[in-house]
């Protein structure tokens, strides 16, 4: 570890706790329960999905600013009241989201970080400096039967804890303030996560109340009940297992709207179907062939790129956007690595288009009752030897995530759900069509990937 960046890490030690609360619904409820589906269950033994935001702005009051999102919380709750039951299973042992009034509802928590500048965070690289930040590391969704399903840290702010599924942390900077959400994703994915997130940003902001409420009634996607016995994890302090094999590296590359432009437009000039391909297409070819050479794979060796692709448009009928929970699925394809590597990026934005394409309304619902008829629960690590994984999506506003007092600096991943080969897409912060790429490579590859000029052509460093 280089000492600039060791002693960055030691600066993280000083996060102090200094409040924790709850938050419910601003107005009774009353007792409401929801089946999960076959689109929610096989994420159950996944850690929660975590998100930090770093602000610049939000300290001068810190007290104030978290009472204020604290009240904007307990707004936005009325309508997204999932997030502050819990897990809990029905007589015949099928999962569902319970709420009642009487539940805690979500976890805040208040924390203090002192000597930590937004400057000592955007250091784009590692998750370790960042861990204290965000709450529940290491923390399985299948402990939703106990813990707040969302917890907000107010290393800024509060906790996702009782937030359905999620736990978000507000951390107090010398110049800013970090939110560290963790959510439960067993209960929702990436879209229903920043729907929520824009709409608690709105309240705050002045709205009333939710202009765009959730579509709460999940069962409409997927109605079958299936029984999961799964044994509940021994307590632990929440430190996620070190994963077997080599360590691992996190660094976020930069691809400004010029870079993507020219992917795109070189892999689109040699397209030899009608159909163009889609910045994500482009973009993804260029991350997994690059990933490949990294990987200095063998040319016969096989390499798998993975997509959680959205099919709220894709069921039969179709699900609208606010639609509420998990609605992706994994779409595989895979190639030799000399394959890849010796054809040009088309072959490889064409193998991505085809499988995306051929993810319709029939191939999700022979998927599920696949999966209905001999249940597996997938893990964090489940991916495979060679894998890309394709997470998260620039589609997401994430830089629009506006509580009163200015737009994020930063928005990272936390450390749960990591693996060799997991890459996160967000938005660039400059906008437009900017995208950044979120890696985890073992420490070799990664070092590789650094060097490789076509891959770095366009990015910024």
């Amino acid at each position: 570890m280089a000492p600039e960046v060791a002693k960055k890490e030691e600066k993280m030690a000083g996060v102090k706790i200094l409040s924790k609360a709850h938050v419910k619904p601003r107005k009774p409820i009353g007792r409401r329960e929801c089946q999960l589906v076959t689109f929610d269950l096989p994420y159950i033994a996944f850690y929660y999905n975590q998100k930090l935001l770093i602000y610049k702005g939000g300290e001068s009051d810190f007290e104030g600013t978290v009472e204020r999102l604290k009240d904007g919380l307990g707004v936005v709750l009325e309508e997204f009241y999932q997030l502050a039951g819990k897990l809990g299973k029905d007589e015949d042992g099928v999962f569902r989201v319970e709420y009642d009034d009487d539940m805690d509802g979500v976890e805040v928590v208040a924390a203090k970080a002192e000597g930590i500048e937004v400057a000592d965070l955007a250091v784009e690289e590692g998750t370790d400096k960042l861990k204290e930040l965000v709450p529940y590391n290491g923390i399985l969704n299948v402990e939703g039967l106990r813990r707040p399903l969302l917890a907000v840290q107010n290393s800024n702010l509060v906790s996702y804890g009782r937030q359905l599924y999620g736990a978000e942390q507000v951390t107090k900077l010398k110049d800013g303030l970090a939110m560290g959400c963790a959510f439960n994703h067993a209960i929702l994915d990436g879209t229903s996560t920043w729907h929520f997130m824009g709409s608690w940003a709105e309240v705050c902001n002045g709205a009333q109340s939710v202009t765009a409420p959730p579509f709460l009634e999940r069962t409409k996607a997927r109605n079958t009940r299936v029984k999961l016995n799964l044994p509940m994890p021994s307590d632990s302090n929440g430190d996620a297992p070190s994963p077997a094999g080599p360590p691992l590296r996190e660094k976020v590359f930069k691809f400004p709207e010029s870079a993507i432009d020219k992917i795109k437009s070189k892999v689109n000039d040699s397209n030899p179907n009608p159909k163009p391909f889609s910045t994500f297409q482009a973009l993804s070819s260029h991350v997994w062939r690059a990933i490949t050479r990294a990987r200095g794979l063998k040319p016969e060796d096989i390499t798998v790129f993975c997509v959680f692709a959205d099919c709220r448009k894709r069921v039969e009928p179709p699900m609208p956007e606010s639609y509420f929970g998990n609605l992706i699925q994994a779409v595989f394809t895979g190639t030799a690595a000399g394959l890849l590597g010796g054809h040009p990026p088309e072959f490889g934005a064409g193998m991505i288009q085809q499988a995306i394409g051929a993810h319709d309304a029939k191939a999700i619902n022979a998927r599920n009752s696949e999966w209905e008829a001999s249940p597996k629960i997938f893990q964090w690590k489940d991916a495979g030897v060679n894998c890309v994984a394709m997470g998260s999506s620039p589609r997401f506003k994430v830089y629009d995530v506006d509580f009163g007092f200015g737009k994020p600096e930063i928005v990272r991943s936390g450390s749960n759900n990591r693996f060799d080969g997991m890459v996160y897409l967000y938005q660039g912060k400059s906008g437009g069509r900017s995208i950044d790429v979120e890696i985890s490579l073992e420490a070799g590859a990664m070092e590789n990937l650094e060097k490789d000029e076509e891959f770095l052509t366009e990015v910024v460093a």
